[in-house]
């Protein structure tokens, strides 16, 4: 099948776009940038998406963040009855994942907990990735650990101003930073 103009063209600014100099800098061919210098360049890679039929818009809002899990009952239980959050939803995904899905009391965004048996065990590389969630106080927050035998991992680190964080290690090795926020709204 013969190729459109528009997705021949698509496919030169694939080539102009593809992995050349980084940060937008010349490709690493003249020949493919025929005539128009970088600033051509960077417009050729702005220009309208064939198979979007235009340009590609701003996302709108976070909807979820997914964490891998080796034993989800364990996690669901930890986001539950430590921290609080409430289970939304639960499922299996088309490719067999399990998946359940946790919001926290005033956010609309979701974490999706997502346990799928046929990959390899779960090792969460040191301050990879956190989630951090508002507390009213870290002191109240600690007591509420302690009564479930557990403790900060880190902190609580105050300032003079009235805020904080502190953090708290999820099941599979997940940072939860807990924060406290100042009394003029900012966090540290």
């Amino acid at each position: 099948m013969q190729a459109s103009a528009q997705e021949a063209g698509a496919a030169e600014r694939g080539i102009k776009c593809g992995i050349h100099d980084s940060h937008f800098g010349t490709p690493a061919s003249d020949a493919a940038n025929s005539g128009g210098g970088t600033l051509r360049y960077i417009a050729d890679c702005l220009a309208p998406i064939p198979r979007y039929g235009e340009h590609m818009s701003k996302v709108r809002k976070l909807l979820h963040t997914r964490y891998r899990v080796d034993d989800l009952e364990r996690t669901v239980k930890f986001y539950r009855d430590v921290l609080g959050l409430e289970e939304v939803r639960r499922h299996k995904s088309p490719r067999g994942s399990e998946l359940v899905f946790l919001k926290a009391p005033g956010s609309e965004e979701l974490i999706e907990l997502c346990c799928y048996a046929a990959s390899d065990p779960v090792h969460v590389q040191p301050d990879l990735t956190h989630l951090g969630f508002e507390v009213d106080s870290l002191d109240e927050f600690g007591q509420h650990l302690a009564r479930l035998g557990l403790q900060y991992s880190d902190g609580p680190h105050l300032n003079a101003e009235g805020g904080g964080i502190a953090f708290i290690d999820a099941p599979e090795g997940y940072e939860i930073e807990l924060i406290q926020m100042a009394r003029s709204g900012a966090s540290c």
